[in-house]
């Protein structure tokens, strides 16, 4: 299997790279050129920092379009973690506002509590049992949390849900568009159990 990490300059490439290589993939790339995109079997798209900023690398390299062809017209599925979750959505208030690539029908928003933000650590998710990603898990498992925006919907996106004072959706599944604000990738045992699902169900 041909797992691609996807290269725009904004990702925490190193834990996730490790994290699939423990669970055994034998081929990863980390790359943002098309030939390695439309060669995946697996795409990921990490992200960490500015969503402003993370659109604007995107369509520089126009990955943008290529996600489309592969994404979108290809169905290559794809997992975005954090950042990247957040990307392939419509779109973000952060930095006054950015259009996403908005594959998933879902919004991003400042939290509005008044509890510490970023919302950091570990905290837990209330999971879909519908969704495929996580397969053999229990109803409330706890994930590792970094961010100050949070993703809401009145959509049905088989999402899984957080509460931080206030709920959000910590998790999503729209046919072969998945994406988790938490990092499975720093998660411990179930970050790797949520990882083999993404490998072995999709």
């Amino acid at each position: 299997m041909k797992l691609v990490i996807i290269d725009y300059g904004m990702g925490n490439l190193k834990s996730i790279n490790s994290a699939f290589k423990y669970l055994g993939v034998n081929q990863i790339v980390v790359s943002n050129k098309y030939e390695d995109i439309k060669s995946a079997d697996k795409l990921l798209l990490p992200g960490v920092g500015s969503f402003s900023k993370a659109i604007d690398n995107l369509n520089k390299l126009e990955l943008n379009k290529i996600l489309d062809e592969i994404v979108i017209e290809k169905q290559k599925p794809i997992l975005g973690i954090c950042l990247g979750m957040q990307l392939l959505c419509q779109n973000s208030e952060e930095d006054g506002g950015a259009k996403g690539l908005s594959y998933v029908d879902a919004v991003c928003k400042k939290f509005t509590t008044n509890l510490k933000i970023p919302h950091v650590g570990f905290n837990q998710v209330k999971i879909n049992k519908e969704a495929k990603l996580f397969d053999g898990f229990d109803d409330n498992v706890d994930f590792y949390f970094t961010h100050s925006y949070r993703l809401t919907s009145e959509a049905n996106l088989k999402q899984s849900l957080t509460q931080y004072d206030e709920e959000f959706i910590s998790a999503y599944e729209v046919g072969h568009i998945l994406g988790t604000q938490f990092h499975p990738e720093l998660s411990q045992t179930n970050g790797l159990k949520l990882l083999k699902n993404f490998i072995e169900k999709f």
